[in-house]
């Protein structure tokens, strides 16, 4: 849907099987893939996608996603995705969504921040280098949801090692780079299935740091508190990347019947 006021592009989408974890509710990984390609197609539409981008050598890269979960997406819902890019803000660029269920109720609100770069050097650059792209662009400021913060508080050594994990080549995508959704799995893998059955996790959000290469080791620290957790994956340089997970206070039994 393409109109100067409140731009929105929607789509529907079929869940497989394989998109589903342990509990029949929606991956994370799934989740956040199915608004990435969600996000590709908008850009595409707006004629800032990768193939038009490549050809500039530029790119889009994902700094931080932050996401609310209003009820479980459980096994049998079907999709439909709502997304817009709002007005960039200097370098940052952010992007929102609203997932609805097929009676067209909110499921999943979620919220994206992205800069581009010059893929030579990697250098963070305006949009105002898209020319008349960026210009004609109908940005729509609506938002789908208010992030509490774009920065997640670094542990600084109080958090334990809690997996490891490396970078296959089925993890990288074409910028041989381990794809955003995967820390979804790196970091949801520092939790047992017994704390998963037992909490529901209502919010949860990411910050990308570095690029982690094929072959690279990463250490998921984890610390927590009384609402959620705290988790960095950390390789041999540093930190790579972050997340913050909120549980709801009440107990899991019983909420689908």
């Amino acid at each position: 849907m393409r109109n100067m006021v409140g731009y929105c592009h929607q789509k529907n989408y079929e869940l497989r099987y394989s998109d589903f974890d342990f509990k029949d509710e929606l991956k994370f990984s799934s989740l956040l893939a199915l608004v990435q390609e969600s996000a590709c197609l908008s850009a595409d539409e707006l004629g800032f996608g990768y193939g038009a981008l490549r050809k500039q050598g530029l790119a889009f890269l994902i700094v931080g996603t932050y996401c609310r979960l209003l009820r479980p997406i459980v096994l049998g819902d079907a999709l439909c995705i709502e997304t817009w890019p709002l007005p960039p803000r200097h370098v940052f660029c952010e992007r929102d969504y609203r997932v609805k269920d097929a009676k067209g109720e909110p499921v999943a609100l979620l919220a994206s921040r992205w800069c581009l770069v010059d893929l030579q050097d990697f250098s963070l650059i305006t949009p105002d280098r898209l020319g008349k792209t960026h210009a004609d662009c109908p940005y729509n400021p609506e938002r789908s949801v208010e992030v509490p913060a774009w920065k997640i508080p670094p542990l600084r050594g109080t958090g334990r090692e809690c997996g490891t994990t490396i970078v296959t080549n089925s993890r990288c995508d074409h910028y041989y780079h381990a794809n955003n959704t995967y820390y979804a799995d790196f970091f949801l893998d520092g939790f047992s299935i017994e704390e998963l059955s037992r909490r529901r996790i209502e919010a949860f959000q990411i910050s990308y740091v570095r690029q982690a290469k094929e072959g690279t080791q990463l250490q998921i620290l984890r610390c927590d508190d009384e609402r959620g957790s705290r988790l960095e994956a950390h390789d041999a340089d540093g930190l790579v990347a972050q997340c913050s997970v909120c549980f709801s206070d009440g107990e899991r039994e019983g909420e689908h019947a």
